[in-house]
């Protein structure tokens, strides 16, 4: 995250959660966010089920996503949602219109954010939204990465620090434009309300309900712990059945 920016603008209240030792701490949002950052999107998948006691097929991506910077770290961040359409040509002042109103939307509120945006055309990414100068502009407005179907392009130009996950590339923006903003979109099977709290990496995105927030260092401590004894086990010598039988039963065991 950029100096002064995203990570400083955070605006929610102490939230308490569990830590290894089960013993409640106070983190603000912004040590939340950074401890989740430390960690995978499917990591966090699990963690999620584990803080909400099921598992689900919905709150997450389902398809591929292309990231413009695959190395970077996961981003966590509060939605930001809009839809655009590139099909059909546009007037230049309602277009110019629209898209400021988006970025002060952007601009404002919870921060750091997460560009959530659904291209609403038929066939998806005719036209790129993303690419240079939007990674930069974004930033710039405490936006630290972007979760689209549709498409993007500049990828060696783009900010550096900022992740994109598109659902395709162009060579074109063609007639790019913001059609709405600040409602519910869809994601490549990811359903996502303005304000929620996404997870991303290169192999997607999720949604992490508010409600499981501060469960999320606990959850995955104990999914760790868990998994410990599973991993241990394969990579012992003499590793077979038996051992695979008491290794998950001791995994189990543990609360």
């Amino acid at each position: 995250m950029h100096d002064g920016g995203a990570e400083d603008k955070l605006a929610v209240p102490y939230a308490f959660v569990w830590t290894s030792n089960f013993e409640e701490t106070a983190m603000t949002p912004r040590e939340l966010f950074l401890e989740l950052q430390k960690f995978d999107t499917p990591t966090i998948a699990n963690a999620v089920e584990i803080a909400q006691g099921k598992r689900s097929i919905n709150g997450f991506t389902r398809r591929t996503l292309i990231a413009a910077s695959p190395k970077l770290p996961p981003i966590v961040g509060y939605a930001k949602t809009a839809r655009i359409r590139c099909s059909t040509p546009y007037d230049p002042a309602q277009r110019r219109k629209n898209q400021l109103a988006y970025y002060e939307h952007v601009a404002q509120g919870e921060q750091p954010t997460i560009a959530v945006v659904q291209d609403i055309d038929e066939q998806c990414g005719i036209g790129a939204f993303w690419g240079e100068v939007n990674t930069h502009v974004h930033w710039g407005l405490g936006c630290i990465g972007a979760v689209t179907n549709g498409s993007m392009r500049d990828l060696a130009m783009m900010h550096p620090q900022f992740q994109c996950l598109a659902g395709c590339l162009s060579p074109s923006h063609a007639w790019v434009q913001v059609v709405d903003f600040g409602g519910q979109v869809d994601v490549l099977g990811m359903t996502v309300a303005d304000g929620d709290i996404v997870h991303a990496d290169l192999h997607g995105a999720i949604v992490i309900p508010r409600d499981a927030l501060t469960k999320m260092p606990a959850a995955i401590d104990l999914m760790a712990r868990r998994e410990k004894v599973i991993l241990d086990a394969a990579k012992a010598p003499g590793f077979g059945m038996a051992a695979l039988r008491d290794a998950l039963a001791a995994s189990d065991q543990i609360k």
